[in-house]
C-alpha cells in the first residue's frame, strides 16, 4: 500500500516538474544595460539615402564621401 502511495506521489512530482513549472526566460540582452552605451549595429535609427531618398537603418547603410546609401547602385549612381 505504502509503495502504491510513494509511486503515485513520484509521478505526480514528475509530471509537475516537467510541464507545469515554468521555466525562466533566457533574455539575450541584459535589462540593465545602459542605453546610451548602445553601438550603431544595435541602434534602430533610420536615415535617408542620398541618392534615391530611401530610408534603412543606420547600421545597414553605406557611408561614402559623408554621405548614407541604401545600396552598391545607388553609390555608383552618385
Amino acid at each position: 500500500m505504502i509503495l502504491k502511495i510513494l509511486l503515485v506521489v513520484v509521478v505526480i512530482g514528475v509530471v509537475y516538474f516537467m510541464f507545469i513549472k515554468k521555466k525562466p526566460l533566457r533574455n539575450d540582452t541584459p535589462a540593465k544595460e545602459n542605453p546610451k552605451k548602445r553601438t550603431k549595429e544595435q541602434s534602430n535609427e533610420m536615415v535617408e539615402c542620398s541618392a534615391c531618398g530611401t530610408y534603412s537603418e543606420l547600421g545597414e547603410t553605406i557611408i561614402s564621401n559623408n554621405k548614407y546609401y541604401c545600396s552598391d547602385e545607388c553609390v555608383e549612381k552618385a
